[in-house]
């Protein structure tokens, strides 16, 4: 009869089942949102200059890593809570082959993860994408992560927080503390959602204003002159409609100067991200520096899309060897 209770306990619930199976998937989303997180940190803190993109396409990223960890965490951290709550009322849930074979799974995905991710940092060590300081830091993040959590859950399988869990609540907390740190270093590079809004606000400014601007050299290409307002590169064949600020709904603005130049002018919420290569006068009025191929005197590249915060007018000249009228167009020799 005592043999009978006791393989009756070991037997795994459907609550059993569904617990470690929702602690499996929450503790895997919160370890890779953790790991890109202080990933993207790091590169923050050493740009990679053979890397493609620029800040905004991993500020996105750490978006979706912020909210992977701030809902996937506690929702582990509470599982295991319950999990362990259980392990404490009935010790023979202790045996249960759900329980054993989820945390068998977790120190397998563990060194599986700590391997790879080793495999990957080193690759790209090796190929010269990565700086030593920069692969240092990765592997470090990857050894204390796989690493830790592989000691964490063996001894787990052993019953070690079953017997200490003022220590296993130790654990918890100081999980919650780095993460909490990571999520705040996330918010220090990435800005606050208001941040992200107004950066989003400002690059579809700068893209209607390139649009606009293609649009004014089609005009000057087609009819040999500037066009005098926003409202002739109106266009019922090809819908083209000068499109209008974002947020505001305002109109941008348009200046034709002397035959080939015009302004486009803009409100930005923000400057760009990168004012170190934009010199600006008083007034946020920009302060020409001559341009040959992209590069100024100083020998620098320069973006011609860069802005200050506020009103800002960019300069504009056609060159017309470059984008010469249609008809004065030579047609190409096949």
């Amino acid at each position: 009869m005592e043999q009978n209770q006791t393989n009756q306990g070991r037997g795994a619930t459907p609550k059993d089942f569904f617990f470690w199976l929702g602690a499996l998937v929450t503790l895997g989303a919160s370890v890779y949102a953790f790991i890109d997180i202080v990933f993207a940190c790091i590169n923050y803190a050493y740009p990679n200059a053979l890397a493609y993109g620029d800040y905004t396409s991993y500020a996105s990223g750490m978006a979706y890593s912020m909210a992977v960890l701030i809902v996937m965490l506690p929702v582990f951290l509470v599982l295991m809570r319950f999990i362990r709550k259980d392990i404490i009322r009935d010790p023979s849930r202790m045996e249960t082959w759900v329980r054993r074979w989820a945390l068998f799974f977790i120190l397998f995905a563990a060194a599986v993860t700590f391997i790879t991710d080793l495999i990957v940092l080193l690759y790209t060590f090796l190929s010269g994408e990565e700086l030593s300081i920069r692969f240092a830091l990765k592997v470090l993040v990857v050894l204390l992560v796989s690493g830790g959590g592989f000691l964490h859950f063996l001894a787990d399988l052993r019953g070690y927080w079953k017997d200490n869990m003022q220590k296993a609540s130790l654990v918890g907390y100081a999980v919650i503390v780095v993460a909490l740190f990571a999520i705040g270093t996330s918010f220090y590079i990435v800005g606050t959602p208001a941040t992200q809004r107004a950066i989003r606000f400002d690059q579809s400014r700068v893209s209607d204003l390139q649009t606009i601007q293609w649009q004014i050299v089609s005009y000057y290409q087609a009819h040999r002159v500037l066009p005098k307002d926003l409202a002739q590169l109106t266009d019922s064949i090809s819908g083209f409609v000068s499109p209008k600020d974002p947020e505001t709904q305002a109109s941008y603005i348009y200046t034709p100067g002397e035959r080939y130049s015009f302004n486009l002018c803009a409100t930005f919420s923000r400057a760009s991200l990168d004012d170190s290569r934009y010199e600006y006068g008083k007034g946020g009025v920009s302060v020409p520096t001559p341009i040959i191929d992209g590069i100024t005197e100083t020998g620098r590249n320069i973006d011609s899309w860069a802005h200050p915060e506020g009103d800002y007018c960019f300069e504009r000249v056609i060159d017309p060897e470059r984008y010469p009228p249609f008809e004065n167009r030579v047609p190409t020799k096949i």
